[in-house]
């Protein structure tokens, strides 16, 4: 009996099998899934899409020229003047409200004054500690005359409303504090326009939210007199 050799096409088909599943095998041991070839990649070549300005097209950075670019978040004078001024500021508040529990009559302002102070205490603790955590005490202060921060009352409006007893005190506290508060809000929106401490940010975001707040109840309760 005679076997026949695969001849013509069949032939060659046969003998590409091997090379052809060698070839897939190969191909499948070099590529993976998106997800393996991603974490295959080393961190720093992953290219960083920034956005431009309006009317700019974005622009592809390398991780260096990110880190380059990022805002510098450093304390900067703005900083430091309002943590500087706005302890001062709070400072006077404590001084008015300390007098609220002896001499106001109505329990709305002895309640108000009560949550000024125990909001605006702790904030001077905090502030201290930015300061002394930032090196305020190396940094040279340029002269500031508190009495002129927006706001504060002055020594002859203090005088009076230490004389002042009931419904009086109760009056000239609120006309005191309304101004004070404003004056705040001003101290506040410098910072946020000039500073450029992020911590410093959210505590001047945080105060103009409390302080309007807290002003437009005083309003309120002025109108009651």
């Amino acid at each position: 009996m005679h076997f026949r050799q695969p001849g013509g096409a069949l032939h060659k088909f046969v003998a590409q099998v091997p090379l052809a599943v060698a070839a897939l095998l190969a191909l499948s041991a070099c590529s993976g899934t998106p997800q393996e070839d991603a974490r295959a990649k080393p961190a720093g070549d992953t290219a960083v899409v920034a956005p431009g300005k309006p009317g700019e097209p974005a622009r592809t950075l390398s991780p260096d020229e990110a880190r380059a670019a990022a805002p510098v978040n450093a304390p900067n004078s703005a900083d430091f003047a309002y943590t500087r001024m706005m302890t001062a500021h709070h400072g006077q508040a404590l001084v008015m409200t300390a007098l609220a529990p002896t001499r106001a009559s109505s329990r709305g302002v002895r309640l108000l004054a009560e949550r000024i102070a125990a909001s605006q205490r702790p904030e001077i603790d905090v502030m201290a500690a930015w300061q002394q955590r930032n090196g305020a005490d190396k940094r040279p202060e340029a002269p500031h005359d508190h009495g002129a921060m927006a706001g504060m009352a002055t020594e002859k409006q203090l005088a009076e409303l230490r004389a002042a007893r009931g419904k009086q005190f109760d009056e000239l506290f609120l006309k005191l504090m309304i101004t004070h508060h404003k004056g705040a809000l001003t101290m506040a929106g410098t910072a946020l326009a000039e500073g450029n401490d992020l911590m410093v940010e959210e505590w001047a975001t945080e105060l103009v939210a409390q302080q309007t707040t807290e002003i437009n109840r005083m309003v309120r309760m002025l109108k009651e007199q």
